[in-house]
């Protein structure tokens, strides 16, 4: 956790708590040092209720919490991430990672997932139990009242991605859909927010370098506060293979931007296709190109198509509703 963040939670009255954990990587011991220090942790502070997101504090903080005895204990999904997509060349690490899930989410009273397509996948395959409770929340919601509308920028069109430099998350599709429009408008600025992530998917440097160096992409780095970057662009673009449901999208919609997505499980749900923004199939560069050339050509359907996108960010993620949900689904509220 970065500091800023840790100040941040801190000021709000927070404690907060530091552990070893290796985001990224299978090293057995590492994954035990986090095991067992969330079982020393969780005894010391005998907490009433864990929630855990993200695979592995779901699947160790869940398995630490059941071991001491925490009364209520549940399970946020927030996306499949890298070992369920990629096919057979991530098969093994597939299979672990559902076996791992099947036992920890056994143990808790019930899960949450951000879209209907990763619940009913974990149905499917066994990972989630028929006797475990689910239910699918709008993802982790946004706050509506920090991501305010922003006047569009004047001239060009400009179309902005955030996102962990992934190929899952589509960034090659981008880079080749701009290089394309940009040989017919070379005045349209495709920009990029982001970082060169460990994970085995992660883009090369070489690779974004090559990007930035032809002009194709104006790489503006890795920010704590996106809301410039937004407010800066027209268009937000998220070509991603699968999400449980993208932040970014969220708060590009909360500040009346249109959005360009995939038709793919978290993304489709937030979007309605020809109002609010284009779903587009993934690694389509083709239809990621079409979508984009709509709103070069008829600029008009950025402000349009942004207005909806906010009636829809505060309609249905306000990040109040989302919580207010969440905690009468945990017997809290």
């Amino acid at each position: 956790m970065g500091s800023t963040i840790r100040l941040q939670l801190e000021t709000r009255g927070l404690n907060v708590h530091s552990i070893p954990l290796m985001r990224t990587g299978t090293s057995p011991t590492k994954d035990l040092q986090t095991f067992w220090a969330l079982i020393g942790l969780i005894r010391r502070i005998r907490p009433q209720v864990v929630m855990g997101y993200t695979i592995k504090p779901v699947i160790y903080g869940s398995l630490s919490a059941w071991l001491v005895g925490v009364p209520r204990r549940f399970a946020l999904i927030t996306g499949l991430g890298y070992a369920f997509q990629g096919g057979e060349q991530r098969g093994r690490l597939q299979q672990l990672v559902q076996r791992l899930y099947r036992l920890a989410l056994g143990r808790v009273h019930k899960v949450f997932f951000q879209n209907p397509d990763d619940e009913a996948l974990f149905r499917e395959r066994g990972i989630l139990v028929a006797d475990t409770p689910s239910c699918v929340v709008n993802g982790s919601g946004v706050d509506v009242a920090c991501f305010t509308v922003a006047p569009l920028p004047t001239g060009p069109v400009r179309f902005l991605l955030i996102a962990r430099l992934l190929g899952d998350k589509g960034v090659r599709e981008y880079a080749q859909a701009a290089r394309r429009i940009r040989d017919r408008h070379p005045e349209v600025e495709f920009a990029v927010v982001g970082w060169i992530d460990s994970n085995p998917d992660a883009i090369a440097k070489e690779e974004l370098d090559a990007w930035i160096a032809e002009g194709t992409l104006n790489y503006l780095g890795r920010l704590s506060d996106v809301r410039p970057a937004i407010a800066d662009c027209s268009v937000y673009v998220l070509p991603s293979y699968r999400e449980g449901t993208p932040r970014t999208v969220l708060e590009a919609m909360a500040m009346g931007r249109p959005v360009i997505t995939t038709d793919a499980p978290g993304c489709r749900e937030t979007v309605t296709d020809g109002e609010s923004g284009f779903l587009v199939p993934i690694k389509s560069v083709d239809a990621l190109e079409r979508a984009m050339l709509k709103f070069i050509e008829n600029p008009k359907l950025v402000l349009r198509m942004g207005q909806r996108a906010r009636e829809i960010a505060e309609e249905k993620y306000d990040v109040h509703k989302v919580n207010a949900v969440m905690l009468r689904e945990m017997g809290i509220s």
